[in-house]
């Protein structure tokens, strides 16, 4: 009696955790992510349809699928493997691939897509059986679906009345001819790429769990190297829920949550009872979370990768290893902070809030054209929710499609990512075959036909038919076929150009004329070659001079390792000069300034003193007379006369 209540208890228990999480998502705004297809034909059907992209399946973001649609003759369902009827849906060589449009219900999305893709369609339309808005197909929780993992075709769900509409031409004989258009399933603003992994560390949920783990191990080396150049911006989070306020206090509550019931996550087994509980699951997350918040301050972000695959190798549930300590090895192994980690965890049993968890619980809510994310993973690219396969691949072009066209890295332009259009016939663009020069360039979604730029000159033109070079360096590119080659004595660069005016000769400008550059001789269009100035003896004709001819130019320079070869005057002189005359003269020039400055003092002085004693005499004349002199008057009366009146 005792154990049947206990399981009823931890029914009731389940119920109420489940009833949480499902009120949670109702009152979510899940966001429908779409795709366009376009019907080119039969007439009457022509245009262009919204339809929903299928959590399953590897939508191809970024790119084009061009095919026929077909209506199976039975099992309309596609519940049934096809090969118990005998249907094949592959394509003849040359041949469309085909879209196979199938009924909705009876069984899983998934089942029809895998039972679709067996058959060999290319792609796999659900037509919808009632009337509603489009919903998202999504991938089923229950066990034995491991084929989910291997479905590769992509899937769409279309309105039922659009599905009508393509039954009814297909029945009536028409061909329908449809194209399903990724490029702008995804926004792609700038040079950077914005995505968010939202994740979890239970490695006991079963194929979910299993398809993380293994998108993890094999994404970690490419969102690494995106993350290191810049190309993108990568965020992990965790979802959580609260617990029922009415079990909060109960035991099995109690080890599902922490912080008193505010975060909490599913028990890994779904049994209370035995193995880990859902407490550890969310204490694991924090910790991951924490790993983020660290490495990033340190801007080392891409160490996330790194602890999340190593605690999955080292710490697994079933080894029994799924601990803190476990955790707290790995951080060390790769010498982050652990201080600063065991910090932003903070306690588990403080009844109060958490920041981290609660920044969590607030970014899993939609805003601007994002949804909620009530789904387990979900991967959001600009802020728009990925649909499709948790794959290496698929997510790669999903991330490649968020880039401004033509600012994709190389990663994005790989041979097995996307086409390169520019291969076949130069994608439809202006070619100079005399160069190769193309107006062609690859991009993730194709190819666009734009002017190059080459060698810092730049090209106009439409870039289909016309593309000419201009500016200043417009001469260095092709240049009438001057094409010169390195290693033969001829020039690697073309000829600048010349342009006859009334005033002169007008070089390296919009012109129509060529001319060789300095240094070469030639008619400018054909060939330029050096000139040897040393073999044609126009330089270096001093004594001691020596000739070097070098590419364009030449180089003088004097036998004697005391000499200095003078370009301007094509001359060498002594580097040094000879000390003992140099000092000597020194000496002499010294000696010959003293005296002439002292002769200089001499004269100087004795006609400043004759000047001076001219001076006095006369004055002293105009006052009293000189004993040489007459007095004119000798017995006239001398009058004393008092200086300071004078």
């Amino acid at each position: 009696m005792g154990t049947t209540a206990m399981a009823r208890r931890r029914r009731l228990l389940l119920l109420a955790l489940a009833l949480a999480l499902a009120a949670h998502r109702a009152a979510a705004r899940f966001v429908v992510e779409k795709n366009s297809l376009r019907v080119t034909s039969p007439a009457a059907l022509r245009g262009v349809y919204e339809c929903a992209i299928g959590n399953f399946g590897m939508p191809q973001y970024g790119g084009t699928m061009h095919g026929v649609v077909v209506y199976p003759k039975a099992d309309a369902k596609a519940c049934r493997p096809f090969d118990d009827s005998g249907l094949s849906f592959k394509p003849k060589p040359g041949g469309l691939p085909v879209f196979l449009l199938v009924d909705r219900g009876d069984c899983y999305f998934t089942t029809k897509g895998w039972n679709a893709q067996n058959a060999g369609a290319a792609g796999v339309l659900v037509a919808d059986d009632k009337v509603e808005p489009l919903i998202t197909m999504d991938s089923p929780e229950s066990s034995g679906t491991e084929h989910i993992e291997n479905i590769t075709i992509p899937s769409a769900l279309v309105t039922k009345r659009f599905g009508d509409d393509l039954r009814k031409a297909l029945q009536n004989g028409e061909m329908v001819n449809v194209l399903l258009d990724w490029r702008e399933s995804l926004p792609h603003p700038d040079e950077r790429v914005e995505y968010e992994f939202w994740t979890n560390s239970n490695d006991e949920c079963g194929a979910k769990c299993d398809m993380q783990m293994n998108f993890v191990r094999s994404f970690r080396g490419i969102a690494q190297a995106l993350e290191k150049r810049g190309y993108t911006q990568f965020t992990p989070h965790y979802i959580t829920w609260y617990c029922p306020e009415a079990f909060i206090l109960s035991k099995q509550c109690k080890s599902q949550c922490i912080n008193h019931g505010r975060y909490c996550a599913p028990d890994p087994e779904q049994d209370f009872s035995i193995g880990y509980d859902g407490k550890d699951v969310v204490v694991q997350n924090l910790i991951q979370i924490c790993v983020f918040r660290v490495a990033n301050e340190t801007r080392r972000p891409w160490m996330w990768w790194d602890y999340v695959h190593d605690f999955a190798v080292r710490c697994p549930m079933k080894e029994k290893k799924y601990t803190r300590e476990c955790a707290h090895g790995v951080i060390n192994s790769l010498g982050l902070d652990i201080e600063k980690i065991n910090k932003c965890v903070g306690d588990p049993d403080a009844d109060k809030e958490n920041p981290v968890l609660k920044a969590e619980q607030d970014a899993q809510i939609g805003h601007g054209s994002r949804g909620d994310v009530t789904i387990l993973p979900t991967l959001v690219v600009n802020n728009r929710q990925y649909r499709g396969k948790l794959e290496k691949r698929s997510v790669l072009k999903a991330v490649c499609s968020g880039f401004e066209e033509t600012t994709e890295p190389d990663v994005c332009l790989r041979e097995d990512i996307e086409t390169n259009e520019c291969l076949e016939n130069n994608g439809g663009c202006w070619l100079d075959k005399a160069t190769n020069v193309s107006a062609c360039k690859d991009t993730f979604r194709g190819r666009v036909c734009e002017c190059p730029i080459v060698n810092g000159v730049k090209f106009i033109g439409d870039g289909y038919s016309h593309c000419e070079a201009s500016g200043l360096g417009r001469c260095q590119i092709n240049n009438g076929a001057a094409g010169m080659r390195l290693g033969t004595g001829r020039l690697s660069l073309p000829a600048h150009l010349e342009q006859k005016t009334n005033s002169g000769t007008l070089q390296n400008q919009e012109a129509k004329g060529c001319k060789c550059p300095s240094g070469f001789k030639g008619d400018g269009v054909n060939s330029c070659e050096d000139v040897d100035e040393c073999k044609e003896k126009l330089f270096c004709q001093c004594k001691d001079c020596a000739c070097e001819n070098t590419w364009g130019s030449y180089e003088c320079s004097c036998g004697g390792s005391n000499l200095l070869y003078i370009r301007e005057h094509d001359t060498c002189i002594s580097k040094q000069s000879n000390s003992s005359l140099g000092w000597g003269f020194l000496w002499v020039i010294f000696f010959g300034l003293a005296l002439a400055g002292a002769g200089a003092y001499a004269v100087y002085k004795y006609r400043l003193r004759s000047y001076m004693d001219s001076e006095i005499r006369a004055i002293m004349a105009q006052y009293m007379p000189l004993e040489s002199q007459e007095m004119p008057n000798q017995h006239r009366s001398v009058v004393p006369v008092d200086h300071a009146d004078i």
